[in-house]
């Protein structure tokens, strides 16, 4: 059973301050929730308020039958604002990663509680989890939305500890190729597999590389995510034709998308590792 709105305003302030440093008020009656990141739409739902979730992106799939009830307004990157504002949010939900800071702020003029987000590792699921439930009023939900995702990577970390570690270049786009640092999420979910991602000569947290980059070279092996770019199986042959190396497709939702889908990717990885494990000298495929 949650606690009620009264007990939420004891609880202690800092679970209420956001990645903008921002502290947030308990909620007081029933809010209308906008999302503009999928993992934290399907995190909302799983805490028990997806009934006031009024606005989505395309991308939020997540749970599937009832997030289709819910109003798409554009994308991630591309969100249709007056549409937004038509729905009249008093809390929207954004990342520092997924969403244009000029929306953001445009957003601002509309949206009296903006609750802005950056997990740059699993670790962070406690703070992110923590601090949506002690808003919107499901801080027991939150604790054991925690408890699972903690569960969840103590046991990745634990299963590929015996593995050998292995340099990966992980591939989010093509046209350009794209990447990702060392100081991202998927860079620190993957390096708790016991998969490292090789280091880019880049400032950016999402570099680009050209066809000669040395990050080619100095991988073990190559991972295709299924997002933002839908990589399919027939990239994966063209590049193991072009590399002599292991190349495999990856299910993006396993690395990139926190709160509470992190405990599946979590077991997702730690599945792919052990068959990786059973069976060293061949190709996967990463999918839920």
């Amino acid at each position: 059973m949650s606690t009620t709105a009264s007990e939420a305003r004891m609880a202690p302030a800092s679970m209420r301050i956001d990645w903008a440093g921002v502290e947030h008020d308990p909620v007081r009656g029933r809010p209308r929730i906008a999302s503009l990141v999928p993992s934290l739409t399907e995190t909302l739902f799983a805490l028990g308020v997806g009934d006031d979730v009024v606005a989505r992106t395309g991308f939020c799939i997540h749970p599937r039958e009832r997030v289709r009830s819910v109003a798409k307004i554009g994308g991630t990157k591309d969100p249709d604002l007056r549409k937004l504002e038509t729905l009249a949010p008093t809390h929207l939900v954004v990342n520092v990663d997924e969403n244009r800071r000029e929306d953001v702020d445009a957003a601002r003029a509309f949206v009296d509680h903006v609750i802005v987000t950056h997990p740059v590792a699993p670790a962070d699921n406690a703070r992110l989890v923590t601090l949506l439930g002690a808003i919107f009023d499901r801080d027991a939900k939150a604790a054991e939305l925690v408890a699972a995702i903690d569960g969840a990577f103590e046991s990745l970390a634990a299963d590929v500890a015996a593995f050998p570690r292995e340099r990966v270049l992980y591939l989010i786009w093509r046209k350009p190729w794209m990447t990702v640092a060392r100081d991202t999420y998927v860079s620190r979910t993957l390096a708790l597999a016991g998969l490292d991602t090789v280091e880019i000569a880049s400032t950016d947290r999402y570099p680009r590389l050209t066809d000669d980059d040395p990050a080619w070279r100095l991988a073990d092996r190559v991972m295709l995510s299924t997002e933002p770019y839908a990589f399919r199986e027939r990239d994966a042959r063209a590049l193991r034709e072009r590399l002599a190396r292991p190349v495999d497709l990856i299910d993006g939702e396993w690395t990139s998308w926190y709160g509470s889908r992190a405990a599946i990717g979590a077991r997702g990885l730690r599945d792919w590792r052990r068959a990786r494990a059973a069976s060293p000298g061949s190709c996967a495929r990463l999918r839920a």
